[in-house]
């Protein structure tokens, strides 16, 4: 009944849509970075509900006309706020592909599970992971942030906690920086643990985490009768880019039995870089690690991965018996173990589709080539300006962050905070280039992030002078 009436039209309006996407992309510099949706159009998006059908062509007609214009802006070379990923045209072809085969990844024995456990292998691979180690691709690091908070809980506790709830958790405590993103401690309250049970500690100048600050607070904790479960490092954090010396951590991690987990939603990716992996030396003896596809490594949203090196305790934290999910020897029901034995979620779309295609086509080392080529952009456009009178330099470039802020004499700093938040709101709404801001050493600052495979060193000097522009308006 849903399936086209006329075949030929439908492929017709299809090579339309494709021909379309690829225009899209290929012209994207030819398009304004972002632009801000029309009350017109925003109140045609909110019609009641459709109750009769309309065709296909005037449906892909509004698509055009009140979708299109409006996206995020990501795919274009000068969108550099907070940290978004640029995709890739094959990523594009694979979501398309993903969606003809409509596969439930959640389990059973067909291609799309063999293509997710692939990729998995890969990344046990990079990062050193041991044979017995599991992993999943999830909707992005937030939710693996959440996986790896639950896994240690296990852990600590046992698999009962399952059954029982963590009236037993009281005194266990975890520990990171305050640099670390908002979604540890978002896994922390909806865990059960409570936000109080981890404790954020102080950071140095470059904003990474000393191993004497947790090993101060552990013993402490220790004395006063609490219980210290987990340490949560970063490998480049949101802010600043900034990556903890994480061979210190894991060392006091093992000293102290702390479950060891590394947030690296993008700055992970840098193992594939070869003059960036040796900076994460530690990653490798990570109890789990959680990182996005969709930033640094340009898959389409959404599709991020959790890995545990302990794959017993990940599906002791998972896995549920059901008679409608018998597992079997033989036919589509075998395969075992299932992926829903590792997650949340029953039905899970081929998120692995469009990452094995973006792994296959540009390798390891193409990946790797276009990580290095952001971080030489963002030590350039540091440079840049550190020599130009109209801004200052407000941290030192690490990775692929520039935090900076204008310069203007006789300004408070609160009046310099405001013009900062200011220009880059004009920024983003002239259509040249996106930034976003941030707050470094309690000042406003504009924030560059350059996770972007489009970028050129051209568009630099782009976004400084559409900067200066628009701080004079």
């Amino acid at each position: 009944m849903l399936d086209p009436r006329d075949w030929e039209a439908f492929r017709a309006l299809a090579h339309t849509a494709l021909d379309d996407a690829i225009d899209t992309l290929q012209h994207v510099r030819e398009h304004p970075v972002w632009q801000p949706v029309p009350d017109d159009v925003r109140a045609a998006l909110r019609e009641p509900l459709p109750r009769e059908g309309t065709p296909l062509a005037d449906v892909y007609r509004a698509f055009t006309e009140l979708i299109l214009p409006y996206g995020t802006g990501n795919t274009h070379p000068r969108f550099f706020g907070w940290v978004h990923g640029s995709g890739t045209p094959t990523g594009a072809l694979a979501e398309l592909l993903a969606a003809t085969m409509n596969a439930n990844v959640g389990g059973r024995d067909h291609g799309a599970v063999h293509v997710e456990r692939a990729v998995i292998g890969w990344f046990h691979e990079l990062f050193g992971f041991p044979t017995g180690a599991s992993g999943v691709l999830t909707t992005g690091t937030s939710e693996a942030n959440l996986f790896a908070v639950l896994v240690a809980r296990t852990k600590a506790l046992g698999a009962e906690v399952r059954e029982h709830g963590v009236d037993r958790a009281d005194g266990l405590t975890a520990y990171t920086s305050r640099a670390t993103h908002a979604s540890v401690r978002r896994a922390f309250d909806v865990c059960g643990l409570g936000g109080a049970a981890l404790r954020v500690l102080e950071t140095d100048a470059s904003h990474r985490l000393d191993a004497r600050t947790v090993e101060a607070a552990v013993r402490a904790d220790r004395a006063d009768g609490r219980r210290p479960f987990m340490l949560i490092g970063n490998a480049g954090t949101v802010d600043v880019g900034a990556i903890d010396p994480l061979a210190d951590l894991a060392d006091l991690a093992a000293r102290e039995r702390l479950w060891f987990h590394v947030d690296g939603a993008f700055g992970a990716a840098a193992m594939l870089a070869p003059s960036l992996a040796p900076r994460l030396r530690g990653i490798e003896r990570a109890d789990s690690i959680a990182f996005d596809f969709h930033k640094w490594l340009h898959v389409p949203y959404a599709v991020g991965a959790f890995l545990a090196r302990d794959g017993d305790a990940h599906r002791a934290t998972f896995a549920t018996a059901a008679s409608y999910l018998a597992r079997a020897e033989r036919g589509l029901a075998g395969g075992a173990p299932w992926f829903t034995d590792y997650t949340i979620d029953l039905s899970r779309g081929f998120r692995a589709l469009k990452v094995w295609f973006t792994i296959k086509e540009h390798g390891a080392a193409g990946l790797g080539a276009a990580i290095e080529e952001n971080v030489r952009q963002a030590a350039r456009l540091g440079a840049m300006i550190e020599a130009d009178p109209d801004f200052d330099l407000l941290m030192p470039v690490s990775l692929n962050i520039v935090c900076f802020g204008l310069r203007r004499e006789g300004l408070t700093a609160a009046a310099l905070d405001e013009l900062n938040e200011e220009v880059v709101t004009r920024l983003q709404e002239g259509g040249e280039a996106v930034a976003s801001t941030t707050t470094v050493n309690e000042r406003r600052a504009i924030r560059v992030c350059i996770t972007n495979q489009r970028t050129r060193e051209s568009d630099l000097a782009v976004v400084l002078d559409a900067l200066r522009r628009a701080s004079t308006r």
